[in-house]
């Protein structure tokens, strides 16, 4: 009987969110701050799009590998006027199956077995999985201790087989957002050094105080080594629609359409009508929510503040992550299963995300109501208290 996964596989590492589902289920009552969803769904106008989708035969048919045109003329439209991105000849539109799909997408394009791709520790850990999925090598380069980028260190770690640089802003799993300067930056290497930036900006419409998204792909020199990525996932309440897109050079159109096709043809046709509905209902349907969600951020801060001598924490100024560093000679991973068992309450090992020295934990707010949060960081607070007296 054969029943081993193939080398590439077990080189992977295992995701870890089931993992912390699974303590979970067993420890009833546990309040969960580790998936990375927004506790609202989508806006009334994805459900009205979709109102008499059985009755039309042509949605029961393949579509096209790059999406329905009319999603694809909104997201277009978007892009411009949001992101300074204009969709022109030498730039091509993807409709994928959520932003991971569109990042699968830009390695099948771009990437051979063996070459290098730099990421940014903490990283994303789905990016340095599809990495290694494809026989690729991960470049994992720190950022700074405010989780920032350093980009003499980035330019340093560039060999003769880097295809391209990862930037993620806002961030996940550290809520940092990344200076238009630096994005600059490291856009202008890309171009120096004759390889892609792929900048992934699913968390783009959530930003606090001062900070500002800016997408790379908006700079007038970009359009031939910029992949940009984006998703509908957070900001719409639309994770389990799984609907993200791309922007590409068109010299990779061909390349990603044989990826796309092979893997899923095309994103389910009903996910796309849905799609349409949210984006006409536009970014003035996620506002109010993202707007709470800066005084949850707020409250996250203060909570903390009295741990400070035992957990570090620098202010997340996008996405809605915190990530701690705790002063503990417990792994993170027994770290996370005691505050489970023993405090019902869950987040997730920064193992996950490339933080092998020291431990550190990624708390998500955006996924419960006010009341549950609060509840969820009193039990983390009150937990990390006792277990670092231990």
């Amino acid at each position: 009987m054969v029943d081993t996964p193939s080398l590439r596989m077990q080189r992977v590492q295992d995701p870890i969110i089931p993992i912390v589902a699974q303590l979970i289920r067993e420890n009833p009552g546990t309040i969960s701050l580790g998936q990375g969803v927004v506790h609202y769904g989508p806006p009334p106008e994805a459900r009205q799009a979709i109102a008499d989708f059985w009755e039309t035969p042509a949605n029961h048919l393949y579509q096209s590998v790059q999406g329905l045109p009319e999603l694809r003329d909104l997201i277009a439209e978007k892009l411009k006027a949001e992101n300074g991105i204009p969709i022109t000849d030498d730039r091509q539109l993807f409709v994928t199956s959520g932003g991971n799909m569109a990042f699968m997408n830009a390695l099948f394009a771009i990437a051979s077995a063996g070459d290098e791709i730099i990421i940014l520790s903490p990283y994303y850990f789905n990016h340095e999985m599809a990495i290694a999925m494809l026989d690729c090598k991960a470049v994992v380069v720190p950022t700074d201790g405010q989780y920032q980028l350093d980009i003499d260190r980035i330019e340093a770690a560039i060999s003769p087989r880097t295809r391209a640089i990862v930037t993620v802003s806002p961030n996940n799993p550290t809520g940092a957002v990344y200076p238009e300067a630096d994005l600059r930056a490291i856009n202008a290497l890309c171009a120096r050094r004759g390889i892609y930036h792929i900048n992934d900006e699913a968390y783009e419409y959530f930003t606090y105080g001062d900070s500002r998204h800016f997408s790379p792909g908006s700079l007038h020199d970009a359009g031939d080594h910029t992949i940009s990525l984006f998703s509908l996932s957070k900001a719409y309440g639309f994770a389990g629609w799984r609907i993200g897109y791309m922007v590409a050079p068109a010299h990779l159109h061909l390349a990603i359409a044989k990826a796309q096709d092979t893997l899923l043809i095309s994103a389910p046709t009903i996910c796309q009508r849905a799609a349409i509905g949210a984006l006409k209902a536009g970014r003035a349907y996620c506002a109010p929510y993202i707007a709470a969600m800066a005084g949850l951020r707020r409250d996250v801060l203060d909570a903390f503040s009295p741990l400070a001598d035992r957990v570090r924490l620098p202010a997340p100024d996008g996405a809605f992550y915190a990530l701690l560093h705790i002063d503990t000679r417990m792994t993170p991973l027994e770290l996370v299963q005691r505050l489970v068992r023993e405090h019902r309450v869950a987040v997730i090992p920064g193992t996950a995300f490339g933080m092998q020295e020291g431990c550190y934990l990624r708390v998500a707010f955006g996924a419960l109501q006010a009341e549950t949060i609060t509840e969820g960081i009193g039990r983390l607070t009150r937990g990390l208290s006792a277990l670092l007296r231990d």
